[in-house]
């Protein structure tokens, strides 16, 4: 009996793969906007915020500030999210064969970003590094959609300013429960953690950070439509 109970307690439930999914997405992000921002002319393929900031502190005339950059992402990343979204339309909440594929074809966007930025140049303000900027962010929409549908709380992969807002006004110093606090906390560290891992990894190539985003995401996607779907549960390898 002890035995049983022990192995029930290492299973995995779908919510529970699709939680890690998901913040995997949102570490694979943080990879993603420290190569966009370091090594594309301080660009964010991920978060939009950071773009629509960029672009209002340059229509006010500040200086040394990209335009076209942020601008081409903002409108890729409104455009993947909208096919995403038109994909998974009939969907339904949850992880579906759609949500799969989508994050495989992210993936091999990633991947094919990565691949030319290994044999190419893409320098910030170049024609190249603003193909990969628009493919990358639109891969990071189609991602963001995908998310969405998926609906696991508080974890968007792509932001996490709300996430924080409700860290905190649900902490309990705020005089709340202090519920759902672990996957809150865990997506803020894991984005920035992502972005730390981007940044070193773009001291070895500016491809490495697309590799590792490309990888991350197909991890993801063969993990979740094996084990994240509804009425799984799946008993995770012995420590």
């Amino acid at each position: 009996m002890s035995r049983r109970v022990a192995v029930r307690s290492r299973r995995w439930t779908p919510e529970q793969v699709r939680l890690g999914c998901m913040l995997l997405l949102t570490f694979s992000t943080g990879v993603a906007d420290a190569v966009g921002y370091l090594g594309l002319d301080r660009v964010f393929t991920g978060n939009m915020t950071g773009n629509v900031v960029i672009l209002g502190m340059a229509v006010s005339g500040a200086e040394d500030l990209p335009v076209v950059g942020p601008s081409i992402a903002l409108l890729a990343f409104l455009t993947g999210a909208a096919l995403g979204g038109r994909a998974l339309r009939t969907s339904g909440t949850g992880w579906s064969g759609t949500t799969t594929w989508l994050l495989l074809v992210v993936a091999t966007a990633f991947a094919g970003c990565g691949a030319f930025l290994a044999v190419g140049q893409a320098p910030p303000g170049s024609t190249a590094g603003f193909v990969v900027t628009g493919i990358v962010a639109m891969g990071m929409g189609v991602q963001a959609a995908a998310a969405r549908a998926v609906g696991v709380k508080d974890v968007t992969t792509v932001v996490v300013t709300s996430t924080l807002t409700g860290l905190a006004a649900d902490s309990r110093l705020a005089g709340g429960a202090g519920q759902q606090w672990a996957r809150r906390a865990g997506a803020v560290v894991l984005i920035g953690a992502g972005a730390c891992a981007g940044a070193l990894l773009l001291r070895v190539d500016l491809s490495a950070g697309m590799a590792a985003s490309a990888v991350l995401t197909v991890v993801v996607a063969i993990w979740g439509h094996a084990r994240g779907r509804v009425g799984q549960v799946v008993a995770a390898s012995p420590s």
